[in-house]
């Protein structure tokens, strides 16, 4: 019996072998062409290789025929390919924040100045608000897939961040999507409630997420990054693309890159 176990693992070892790997899934041809456009502003487009766009929306398993809505945009890095992406047969909504804060004002201003500059390629893009006394993103059970990308930390500071997650809630239809990308705080200090830092911990950010109705489907490393230690002088902020040290350690701070940040699947349970 003894002498028929090497034999048999060779067998096994190479009939694995034989297996092929698990693939990840194909990348759209015109979510790639979006991307690809060279009429996306020079700045975001830089971003791509610390950002993986192609590689995060189809995980979130996006559709080109989806109701989609976009929570806070920033300045438009995901609107220039969302955009195009959804606008033959598919409907783009943002919900962008709500007026009276004199920086978000101001971001929402150049946002609006950017999309009308673009406003051929990027089709009809609804409007609504998120944000205090203004939760409704979208009709209710309309949405198939809700995204926010780097904005959870805002609404802890801003205290409200579980009524926006509960909005998600109800915007999504029964089995729609809800994908979080955040600054992935250090899991060997407690989570700071407004996070200051930027930096939310992936456990406290599932945590808010389940208790607002949502099961965990995936989660993704594509924007992990070792070398983000998490304890910068001006918190998540030092690093790039904002540098808030300016000209101080720059170089440092360059080689180092974008935060460490996880990218989170949820789902709205059918039932």
């Amino acid at each position: 019996m003894r002498k028929l176990l090497p034999t048999l693992a060779a067998l096994i070892l190479g009939a694995l072998a034989l297996v092929p790997a698990i693939a990840a899934p194909p990348l759209d041809k015109d979510l790639v062409a979006a991307i690809a456009n060279p009429a996306r502003t020079a700045s975001f487009a830089s971003r791509d290789a610390a950002r993986h766009p192609a590689e995060e929306l189809t995980f979130f398993g996006l559709q080109p025929t989806m109701s989609v809505v976009e929570i806070w945009p920033g300045g438009g890095y995901w609107t220039e390919i969302l955009g195009p992406y959804l606008k033959a047969r598919g409907h783009y909504t943002v919900a962008l924040s709500v007026p009276g804060d004199a920086e978000e004002d101001a971001i929402t201003a150049k946002w609006h100045e950017r999309i009308a500059a673009q406003a051929g390629r990027l089709g009809t893009v609804h409007e609504t608000f998120a944000g205090p006394g203004h939760f409704d993103l979208a009709p209710p059970a309309s949405a198939d897939l809700v995204l926010t990308f780097r904005n959870l930390h805002n609404w802890m500071d801003g205290g409200y961040a579980e009524q926006m997650l509960k909005a998600a809630f109800r915007a999504l239809k029964p089995g729609g999507v809800l994908g979080i990308e955040a600054h992935r705080g250090r899991t060997d200090q407690p989570q700071d409630p407004k996070a200051q830092s930027g930096y939310v911990r992936e456990d406290y950010a599932i945590a808010l997420a389940k208790k607002a109705g949502f099961e965990l489907v995936d989660r993704s490393e594509i924007n992990a990054n070792p070398k983000d230690t998490k304890d910068w002088p001006d918190g998540v902020w030092t690093l790039p693309p904002t540098l808030a040290q300016q000209d101080k350690d720059r170089a440092r701070y360059l080689a180092i890159g974008e935060a460490d940040n996880f990218v989170l699947k949820f789902r709205k349970p059918k039932h």
